[in-house]
């Protein structure tokens, strides 16, 4: 007989106690390398900012659509409609 998952519990994880000891105990210990490592994680800033731009630039082409044609989507009615030189006449 198998069993559902709805038989384990009702609540999701996060919503569980030890979901929210997690936090808070990730909480303090943030609070507490920031404030000790502070000089340490201002300095990576400035190199963290200049890697996020390949990560974004990564990350929003992928709503490109690549392989479905090479122009874009105005090109595309506007080859269909004949063309903007044909609309102004």
């Amino acid at each position: 007989m198998a069993m559902n998952d709805a038989t384990h519990g009702s609540r999701p994880f996060w919503k569980s106690r030890s979901a929210i000891a997690l936090l808070g105990f990730a909480a303090v210990a943030l609070f507490l390398l920031f404030s000790e490592h502070r000089a340490h994680f201002l300095g990576v800033l400035p190199y963290l900012l200049l890697l996020s731009c390949p990560l974004m630039h990564l990350f929003m082409h992928h709503e490109h659509g690549h392989g479905h044609g090479h122009g874009s989507a105005n090109e595309e009615r506007s080859a269909k409609r004949g063309g903007d030189h044909e609309q102004h006449r």
